[in-house]
C-alpha cells in the first residue's frame, strides 16, 4: 500500500466504532506513542503478552497475547484503522498478516531489515551513492568457513566489534576483539550464531537523526542530536544548536532522508551516525544503525519541541500531514536506568526526586514500571530553558543529585 485515506482523529465509522490507532509492543515507546494518539483523541490499543505493561495499562484496549497470535492479530485488526510497531523485533511476520487488511506502517519489509544486521549493512551499501555515506568496512560471519576466511585474510578489520546479527540491543550480543583468538572465541561466546565483524574505527562522536515519512513521501525531520553512550547504553543527548558542525549536521540529515526515501518507508525512523576522524577539520560521518520506530535519543522532543517524534508517528500513520518540527528550546536528555534507584550498597532506594524537580525546566518521565533493575531503562529527564549555558548547568546539576554518567564532556 503506497496511498491511503486519512484517519481523521475522532471519527466514528458506519458501524459505530471510533476511529482506534493500533501498536504492538507494550513498552515505553508504545506507552509515549499511546499519549500523543490520545491527546489528539484516538482511541489505542495495544497487543503485548504482559499484563503490566507500560503501554498496555494506558491504553484503552489491551490485547495480552503473543506477537504471532492469529486470534491477537485479529482482534487488533478489527479494532483499528492503522497500525504501527513500538520496537523491530516483534515478528515481521505478524506485520505481513496485519497489512492484509489494515495499514500497517513501518512494514514488514523495512522492519525484517532492520532485525538483520547483515541485512541493514547491504542496505547502507546500496544506497551508498544516494546517501553519501557508507556503514563502517565489515565482513559477515555465519560459517566456521567464514570466520576462518577473516582470520585468514581480513586482518584490516582487526580491531573490531563482532556483533550478533539478531537482537542485539544497548550493547547487548556485541563483543570486541583485538586478534583472530580473539575473534573465534568471541563468536563461540555469542553461540557462533550470525553476526557481522565490524572495524573498530576513531571515533569523535555519535550522532543520530529522526526522520517522519508519510504515505505520500512527504518527508520532515529533526536536527540531529549528539549522544554519548556508556557501556553500550543511550546516557546522553544533546539537543541544541551548535551540538555538531552545521555542515555534518546538514550531512547527516540528508543522508537519513535519502534512506527513508530508498527504503520506501513509512513512518519515524532513526539513523545512527558515527563521527569519524578523516583529517578534515570536522571529521566524516558512517552509518551505523537504523531503527524503525521512535528512539530513546528523540525523547527530549516532548518537551523541546512543537511537535513531538510520537506526535509524527501518528500523524505518519494515520495518513495525516506531517508539520515540520520546531524546536523552541535547547535541551539535554538524561537517561534513567535503574540503577538510580540503588545506593553505593546495593540497597533499593528512592531518588531524590525532591531536590531534582526543584531545578528550573526539568521534565520526569517515568515509564511506570514495577521493577527497578540495574540496566533496565526506567524514565528519563530532560532538561529546557531559555539558552544552552542554563541548560547545561542544569544537567549537570541533576546528574550529580542522581549519580548520572556521561556528562563529562560538558
Amino acid at each position: 500500500m503506497t496511498t491511503m485515506p486519512p484517519v481523521f482523529p475522532g471519527s466514528v465509522d458506519a458501524t459505530g466504532q471510533r476511529a482506534t490507532l493500533g501498536v504492538l509492543g507494550g513498552g515505553q515507546l508504545g506507552r509515549m506513542f499511546v499519549h500523543a494518539a490520545q491527546r489528539l483523541g484516538y482511541f489505542t490499543a495495544v497487543l503485548e503478552p504482559d499484563a503490566q505493561s507500560p503501554a498496555g495499562l494506558v491504553s484503552h484496549h489491551h490485547i495480552q497475547t503473543g506477537y504471532d497470535d492469529p486470534a491477537g492479530l485479529a482482534q487488533l485488526a478489527q479494532l483499528c484503522q492503522a497500525i504501527t510497531t513500538e520496537f523491530e523485533n516483534v515478528p515481521a511476520q505478524a506485520l505481513q498478516t496485519l497489512a492484509q487488511t489494515r495499514p500497517v506502517a513501518p512494514g514488514a519489509a523495512v522492519v525484517a531489515i532492520a532485525q538483520n544486521r547483515i541485512e541493514e549493512k547491504a542496505h547502507f551499501a546500496a544506497c551508498a551513492d544516494l546517501s553519501g555515506v557508507t556503514c563502517a568496512p565489515y565482513a559477515v560471519i555465519e560459517t566456521p568457513a567464514q570466520l576462518q576466511a577473516v582470520q585468514n585474510d581480513r586482518a584490516d578489520l582487526l580491531p573490531g566489534i563482532l556483533k550478533t546479527a539478531r537482537m542485539g540491543y544497548d550493547g547487548k550480543g556485541q563483543v570486541r576483539v583485538k586478534t583472530a583468538a580473539e575473534l573465534a572465541a568471541a563468536w563461540a561466546e555469542l553461540g557462533s550464531v550470525a553476526c557481522v565483524l565490524e572495524k573498530m574505527l576513531p571515533l569523535t562522536a555519535e550522532c543520530s537523526v529522526l526522520v517522519a515519512r508519510g504515505w505520500d513521501g512527504q518527508v520532515v525531520s529533526f536536527a540531529p542530536q549528539r549522544n554519548v553512550h556508556v557501556d553500550g547504553i543511550l546516557a546522553v543527548t544533546h539537543a541544541y544548536e551548535g551540538n555538531m558542525p552545521p555542515a555534518l549536521a546538514d550531512k547527516a540529515c540528508e543522508a537519513a532522508v535519502s534512506i527513508a526515501h530508498h527504503l520506501g518507508y513509512v513512518g519515524v525512523l532513526c539513523v545512527e551516525f558515527f563521527v569519524v576522524e578523516d583529517g578534515s577539520a570536522h571529521g566524516g560521518l558512517v552509518v551505523n544503525e537504523m531503527a524503525p520506530r521512535p528512539h530513546n535519543s528523540g525523547h527530549y522532543t516532548i518537551d523541546a519541541c512543537d511537535a513531538s517524534q510520537f506526535d509524527l508517528q501518528v500523524h505518519a500513520m494515520a495518513g495525516l500531514p506531517l508539520p515540520q518540527p520546531r524546536q523552541h528550546s535547547p535541551a539535554i536528555m538524561l537517561n534513567l536506568l535503574g540503577d538510580v534507584w540503588f545506593d553505593a550498597s546495593g540497597q533499593l532506594r528512592e531518588p531524590d526526586w525532591q531536590s531534582v524537580l526543584s531545578l528550573p525546566g526539568t521534565h520526569l518521565h517515568l515509564y511506570g514500571k514495577s521493577e527497578a533493575r540495574v540496566g533496565r531503562k526506567m524514565g528519563h529527564l530532560t532538561i529546557t530553558g531559555p539558552d544552552v549555558a542554563s541548560v547545561k548547568t542544569v544537567a549537570r546539576r541533576a546528574a550529580s543529585l542522581l549519580s548520572l554518567p556521561g556528562l563529562e564532556d560538558i
